[in-house]
């Protein structure tokens, strides 16, 4: 198979900066997916005005790839139709997530790029015990098949820490073109900045956050290192989040907004940083150390007629107790994060 290469309107999006939403699933009885409403999402994520979806990723619900479920597939066909459906007048990321062993992730590579997807979101998730040479290996072999977004994973919910000197290495890998930084962490996202920076091909990759606790700061700053004695500076220019899973269209405004601004920082962007980082932490369950992070997104899509219920593969992935009043709390002291208006209005066609 020939290496999967992104055409240069796609790549001109993925360098911009651009709203990329984790995509959920959509469930019916028997763990069974729910067409009608999985498309239903797919369908708000393009009409929100965002410039991709990431498909099979944590918030799809990595148990989509166990025997007797086997949705992996049937999810990224599904989203990719839709896309495609839409006939779009302009470019459109489709991102798949990549999980497992070296002979998994390719598999999973292979499959993705026949789906017609552009990048793979290439997972740590689960190989605490693999040596970070072996990670680098896993990672060229899949840039092998098709552009990589690389994926800093936090260790709370399956990730780990990873060194400077693995994402130096990583950075010069052929077909990596961008990184989600998840760590919760500014030590661990400075490490992935600088390491970007001190590449050659640092201006072949972009950087997103996945930092749910920092959204705005991420992309707020101006990162600076000097090399050979010039100051280079890097930004975070997007974000590819389960939390730009609900509101879309908000965090498509949030975004431009932030793309518009100038050197000056007013001090209400500072406050939306607090108040969506507020947000964040109830609907993704941060007080109970992520348990409800799932169902929490599942439950403002149900509120907003987008999901039929908060129904996840895993039966003992529910809210935690309080969560559904402190999401009310949020809608009380955060009406202008929601969109629902922009959903009732539109809720029909999703749905056509």
């Amino acid at each position: 198979m020939s290496t999967l290469q992104l055409n240069s309107d796609k790549r001109h999006l993925l360098q911009k900066g651009t709203v990329i939403p984790a995509h959920p699933l959509a469930l019916a009885d028997g763990n069974r997916m729910d067409e009608a409403f999985q498309r239903a999402l797919t369908r708000y994520y393009i009409a929100a005005g965002s410039g991709g979806i990431a498909v099979g990723v944590h918030t799809t619900q990595f148990e989509i790839r166990e025997p007797g479920i086997d949705l992996f597939e049937p999810v990224l066909k599904m989203a990719a139709e839709e896309v495609d459906a839409q006939a779009l007048d302009r470019p459109f990321l489709k991102v798949a997530g990549i999980c497992g062993p070296t002979d998994q992730a390719i598999s999973e590579a292979e499959t993705a790029a026949r789906l017609g997807y552009d990048l793979g979101l290439l997972s740590p998730g689960g190989l605490g015990d693999w040596s970070e040479p072996q990670l680098l290996e896993r990672a060229r072999e899949v840039a092998k098949i098709m552009p990589v977004f690389g994926f800093y994973l936090q260790p709370a919910v399956g990730g780990r820490i990873l060194s400077y000197r693995f994402w130096r290495e990583f950075a010069d890998i052929p077909n990596v073109l961008a990184i989600k930084v998840a760590a919760f962490n500014r030590y661990q996202t400075l490490d992935v900045v600088r390491a970007v920076i001190e590449s050659d091909r640092r201006d072949e990759i972009a950087l997103y956050t996945g930092n749910d606790d920092n959204i705005i700061n991420d992309l707020l700053t101006p990162f600076r290192i000097p090399i050979d004695g010039t100051p280079v500076t890097k930004r975070f220019v997007g974000g590819l989040l389960g939390h730009w899973a609900v509101w879309t269209s908000k965090a498509v405004e949030m975004l431009d907004m932030i793309h518009q601004l100038g050197e000056t920082i007013p001090a209400h962007v500072l406050t939306l940083n607090a108040e969506v980082t507020d947000s964040n932490a109830v609907v993704f369950d941060a007080a109970n150390q992520f348990h409800g992070c799932i169902p929490g997104i599942h439950e403002v899509l149900h509120r907003q007629g987008l999901l039929r219920s908060v129904r996840c593969l895993n039966p003992e992935e529910t809210l935690s107790n309080g969560q559904s009043d402190e999401i009310d709390r949020i809608y009380r002291d955060y009406p202008h994060l929601t969109d629902d208006a922009f959903v009732k209005e539109n809720l029909d066609r999703f749905f056509d």
